[in-house]
């Protein structure tokens, strides 16, 4: 696996079809030179439906925009409280295909999970991480010129009753859970550099550099 250097970008909280755009243009304009990023942030609330998403899976909207993506996977839904990490990593120079990227996703955050005491796991055909066979996190990947965007939601402390619109990734009757749920603190500034660190010592990065 190649060594290399990962951009870690602190967004905040910012609208889905801003930061998608912004994705694509940074996909579309990156070269072999180019580092890989990481951004991390929260959405605005919002529903996306990913590529071959099946519009039956979308019960109840109440309000909530929804937006169909390019992402893969069916539909989920992103609000605060949920921390999103973006992932745009040149495959071909970290040697990796895109089932291997989501497997080393899932292992990052079930390592990350075991470090508070959770026992997290994954299923077969059904691409996220479980905690007692309800979701926590969720992954959906677009791949364009030998290059990844969109990535990694993690329920932390949020609002899961919009979930309850949805078939949530397609499977009718699924559960989600978030870790304010399963621990009696949720540090959001130590779970994300805790994501990172387990990212980045799976994807192979030789150094980490945090952009606010």
């Amino acid at each position: 696996m190649t060594v290399s250097r990962l951009r870690v970008k602190q967004l905040g909280c910012l609208p889905y079809q801003s930061v998608w755009q912004a994705m694509r243009d940074f996909t579309d304009t990156r070269d072999a030179g180019t580092c890989d990023e990481v951004w991390l942030l929260q959405h605005e609330p919002v529903y996306t439906q990913g590529q071959a998403g099946k519009p039956e899976h979308l019960l109840s909207a109440n309000g909530i925009p929804v937006v169909k993506s390019d992402r893969g996977g069916q539909i989920t839904y992103h609000g605060p409280g949920q921390l999103i990490a973006y992932l745009l990593i040149d495959l071909r120079r970290q040697g990796l295909g895109v089932r291997q990227l989501v497997t080393l996703i899932e292992q990052a955050v079930i390592a990350l999970l075991a470090g508070v005491g959770i026992t997290a796991n994954t299923r077969d055909k059904a691409p996220g991480v479980y905690v007692n066979e309800q979701k926590i996190a969720s992954l959906g990947l677009r791949v364009r010129k030998n290059c990844t965007y969109h990535g990694l939601s993690l329920n932390l402390d949020m609002d899961l009753a919009p979930f309850a619109g949805i078939n949530v990734c397609g499977y009718q009757g699924l559960q989600v859970t978030r870790l304010s749920d399963l621990i009696s603190k949720v540090d959001e500034r130590k779970v994300r550099l805790g994501l990172i660190a387990h990212l980045v010592e799976r994807l192979g990065y030789s150094e980490v550099e945090y952009v606010d």
